[in-house]
């Protein structure tokens, strides 16, 4: 389990999708034409992720979203999405696909996307009779602006909402992607109050664009400030508060994916759908600079 399976029935568009990611990540890279061909492929050989297109003749992307999500639920899927398909693209996030990218945005986004996605994987839990056991636990974080310390506590996180069965294998990716993303934002927007072309240069980092934030992070005011996180989890869901320490921004110009899908096309905006799609309830302070994640248990009741 050592590939990507690229599935589209666009040839050229496979290759150019395939080429991407062999050029930019270490992984082999296998094709499939369309879902039927895609499943079969999966049941014969497990690929570490699989990345599609949602138009396509036999079966579309979503059937295979919704068919990989309830039979291979730890295999990640990424959806690549063309102009004109933001209702399907919306919908297929909503049912178990991992991550998003517009087809304008192949270059920049897609390798990144697949090396969130397979960063975040739900790992695998120790002591799972002791975890059976757990009612209730509250965490109490304050961060500097370190990027290397997000892994660490959203697999934390995962481990104690796989315990107290809020989420499943099925939904861990998407429950630690919602808040690395949120963490990412109060870190990079919030306390280093960094632009969007300077936070891509951030992920795919070059010499320069590190040596820039790093000395961003050395600088007044940036350097004393904090990222606090308040975090319960309980049989009934996880509520997750995340709280910057920078300028802040007015919540209310911040788009509605679910009244617009049309804002899946926006590339800058994309950490902000995943936020709002994974996680049950979103909201902000009207200063900006905190953001709270709720995701219901799956097996509640609450309304």
């Amino acid at each position: 389990m050592s590939h990507i399976l690229v599935v589209d029935d666009s040839s050229a568009d496979r290759v150019l999708a395939g080429e991407l990611l062999k050029r930019k990540t270490t992984y082999a890279v296998e094709y499939a034409s369309d879902g039927i061909q895609a499943l079969e492929h999966v049941e014969a050989k497990l690929p570490l992720a699989i990345v599609t297109d949602l138009q396509m003749p036999e079966m579309d992307g979503m059937q295979l979203v919704k068919t990989v999500q309830r039979q291979y639920p730890n295999i990640p899927v990424i959806l690549i999405t063309g102009y004109g398909s933001e209702d399907l693209a919306l919908e297929a996030l909503l049912v178990g696909a991992a991550d998003y990218v517009p087809k304008s945005r192949l270059a920049s986004d897609l390798a990144e996307s697949l090396e969130s996605v397979l960063s975040l994987k739900a790992p695998d839990r120790p002591h799972k009779r002791l975890a059976q056991c757990l009612r209730y636990q509250e965490m109490r974080y304050e961060l500097d602006n370190d990027m290397l310390l997000i892994p660490p506590l959203v697999e934390h996180f995962q481990y104690v909402a796989m315990d107290l069965g809020v989420i499943d294998q099925a939904n861990a990716t998407r429950f630690a992607r919602s808040i690395m993303e949120a963490l990412r934002n109060a870190i990079y927007h919030g306390n280093l109050e960094l632009p969007f072309d300077q936070i891509k240069s951030a992920d795919q980092p070059t010499a320069a664009a590190e040596k820039f934030v790093e000395r961003r992070r050395q600088e007044d005011p940036y350097k004393d400030r904090r990222v606090r996180v308040h975090a319960v989890f309980s049989p009934e869901g996880a509520r997750i508060k995340i709280c910057d320490e920078g300028l802040g921004f007015d919540p209310g110009v911040l788009p509605d994916v679910r009244a617009d899908p049309k804002s899946l096309a926006e590339g800058e905006s994309r950490g902000l759908v995943l936020i709002r799609m994974f996680m049950d309830d979103v909201s902000w302070s009207p200063s900006g600079n905190e953001i709270t994640l709720f995701k219901q248990a799956c097996d509640s009741s609450l309304s």
